[in-house]
């Protein structure tokens, strides 16, 4: 049975655009070849972190929305450690409740500028 997950993807900030595009589309490979589906993608721009990690001031963060059955959720951060520009990655569980309160929030958000 395929779970939703919320996925924060962390990537060097020394990506240019095209770099981002591409090390995003890796990511979403990976997840496909797992037997998962994508949702949705919200860029989330360059951030300062805390503290430097790994000798590294700041990362440009991205959230995937994406089902994958629970038993996979390692083996796709094993992939991404290996096989992308992935500099950290945090993976959530999304509960339908979570998805139905987005949706009104959107919804409200849509009135409000209609207004």
């Amino acid at each position: 049975m395929k779970t939703r997950y919320e996925g924060l993807f962390i990537f060097p900030e020394t990506l240019e655009e095209e770099q981002l595009d591409q090390a995003i589309d890796a990511v979403k490979v990976e997840i496909e070849k797992l037997d998962g589906s994508l949702e949705s993608t919200t860029r989330l721009g360059k951030r300062s972190f805390a503290r430097p990690l790994k000798k590294k001031k700041g990362g440009i963060y991205t959230i995937i929305v994406f089902e994958l059955d629970g038993l996979q959720i390692d083996a796709l951060k094993l992939r991404l450690k290996l096989a992308t520009n992935v500099f950290r990655v945090q993976f959530m569980k999304k509960d339908e409740a979570d998805v139905v309160q987005e949706a009104d929030v959107a919804q409200e958000a849509d009135v409000a500028q209609e207004a």
